[in-house]
């Protein structure tokens, strides 16, 4: 029974230590030093706990397994959070058929500001909407997108810092 509480706490840290250490990369690439480090003070910690335990008793083959599968499972899960949370702003590039005054007052018209640029593709005249917005709000913009031209071509790119322009406003009324 021993075995088998060790096993599960060395699984339950790792995956822990790994979905922090997944996080704490995101926000230091989006340059939220302070959360990094916080982050990260406690996915060491965490780490230690379960290093400890499978160093300490290196003839369990059962420890070095939960660990590595504690490492797989922390990678889905950290990357599954830091889905949800969708922090930070992306930039997003859709080029669509010339003429699109009706997507382009549809996205207007939903809060998101966009900038127009002509274009041209291989098959004629193209638009190319320029559109920055909150990562939480790129499912709605694809959306609306989709419904107004589904042929369009679309290049999200996460935007590390921001300054000035029209970005869609949340309602904080609601």
């Amino acid at each position: 029974m021993e075995i088998v509480i060790t096993a599960l706490l060395i699984f339950v840290a790792r995956v822990t230590d790994v979905t922090l250490g997944t996080l704490r990369m995101l926000m230091l690439v989006r340059g939220r030093r302070m959360p990094s480090a916080v982050i990260g003070f406690f996915e060491v910690l965490v780490y230690i706990l379960a290093l400890g335990r499978v160093v300490n008793q290196l003839d369990r083959w059962e420890y070095l397994l939960v660990y590595a599968l504690g490492f797989a499972c922390g990678n889905i899960l950290g990357i599954y959070i830091e889905e949800k949370m969708a922090l930070g702003f992306v930039g997003a590039e859709v080029v669509v058929e010339a003429n699109s005054d009706s997507l382009i007052s549809c996205l207007r018209d939903n809060g998101y500001g966009v900038t127009v640029t002509e274009g041209w593709g291989k098959d004629g005249p193209k638009d190319i909407l320029t559109i920055i917005t909150e990562r939480k709000q790129l499912p709605k913009l694809m959306e609306l997108i989709k419904e107004h031209d589904s042929h369009s071509f679309a290049i999200v790119m996460d935007a590390r810092k921001t300054m000035g322009g029209y970005y869609k406003q949340r309602n904080k009324s609601k």
